[in-house]
C-alpha cells in the first residue's frame, strides 16, 4: 500500500470515528506491521479435491462478478464506505481491468462478504510466480454483523469447486499470522499450509524470506498429531 493510500485511509477513518478511535486503530496497525508481518501461505491442489459442490444455505446467495458495472450501487457503497470511497472505487476498477473476479456472499439481499480471485497471476508482487492455470485468492472480507456464521469458508469452498471445473490446477491464498479468525476459517477449506514467509519491496524489487523454522515446527507437530491419533486408534481396537 502506498503512503498516499495509507494517509487517505487514516484521514477517512478519523473523519468518521474521531481521534481516540483512530489512535487505537493506528496503534494496532503499527504493532502488526512491526511484530506480526509474517504471512502464512496456503495452497490447494484442485485435481485431488472432491467434485461435489459446497452446500449453500437457502438464506445465502453467492455471486460471481466480472466487471465493475456488475456491482450494484448499494454493494459498492458498502464495500468502499470504510475508507476513501474514491480511492476504493479506483482499486476495484483497476482489479477488474487486470482480469480479476469479485465473488460476493449475500444474506437475503444484503452484502455479507466478498473476496477476489485472479487467474495466472497476482495484483501485487507475490511470494513466487504463478503459472497460467493457477488461481490466487485475495482480500476476503466478511462484514462485522455477519461474522461467526461460516460465510468465509462457504465462499472459499464455492470458488474452489467452481474454478476446478474451469481448468484451474492449483489455488493459493495467504493470511496474516496474527489473523486467527482467517486462519481458523481456512482450516474449514481444502487449503493446506505451504509455509511462512515475509516480503518487502525496495525500489520496485520484491524480496521474499521463508521461515524454515516455523515450517519444520508445523511439520513436526503434524507428525506427532498423526502418531497420537494412530495410537489412540490402536487402543480403541
Amino acid at each position: 500500500m502506498s503512503i498516499s493510500d495509507t494517509f487517505s485511509r487514516v484521514t477517512s477513518y478519523f473523519a468518521r470515528h474521531g481521534l481516540a478511535a483512530t489512535l487505537r486503530r493506528a496503534s494496532i496497525a503499527a504493532k502488526r506491521a512491526i511484530f506480526a508481518r509474517c504471512m502464512v501461505v496456503f495452497y490447494c491442489d484442485l485435481a485431488k479435491q472432491a467434485k461435489s459442490p459446497a452446500r449453500i444455505p437457502n438464506s445465502m446467495k453467492l455471486e460471481r462478478l466480472n466487471s465493475a458495472t456488475d456491482v450494484g450501487p448499494q454493494d459498492l457503497q458498502k464495500m468502499t464506505s470504510f475508507w476513501n470511497p474514491k480511492k476504493a472505487c479506483g482499486n476495484i476498477r483497476e482489479r477488474f481491468e487486470h482480469g480479476a473476479t469479485l465473488w460476493t456472499a449475500k444474506s437475503g439481499e444484503k452484502l455479507a462478504g466478498y473476496g477476489w480471485t485472479l487467474r495466472g497471476g497476482t495484483i501485487e508482487p507475490h511470494y513466487f510466480p504463478l503459472a497460467k492455470h493457477d488461481l490466487h485468492l485475495f482480500d476476503f472480507h466478511v462484514f462485522p454483523e455477519y461474522r461467526g456464521q461460516g460465510i468465509n469458508p462457504l465462499l472459499v469452498n464455492h470458488i474452489l469447486h467452481t474454478m476446478s471445473s474451469e481448468g484451474i490446477g492449483r489455488a493459493f491464498i495467504e493470511a496474516a499470522e496474527w489473523n486467527e479468525a482467517q486462519l481458523a476459517s481456512l482450516r474449514k477449506t481444502p487449503f493446506r499450509r505451504l509455509g511462512w514467509a515475509r516480503k518487502s519491496t525496495v525500489f520496485h524489487r520484491t524480496f521474499v524470506c521463508w521461515d524454515q523454522t516455523k515450517t519444520e515446527q508445523a511439520e513436526n507437530e503434524a507428525e506427532r498429531g498423526s502418531e497420537h491419533r494412530k495410537r489412540a486408534g490402536e487402543v480403541n481396537l
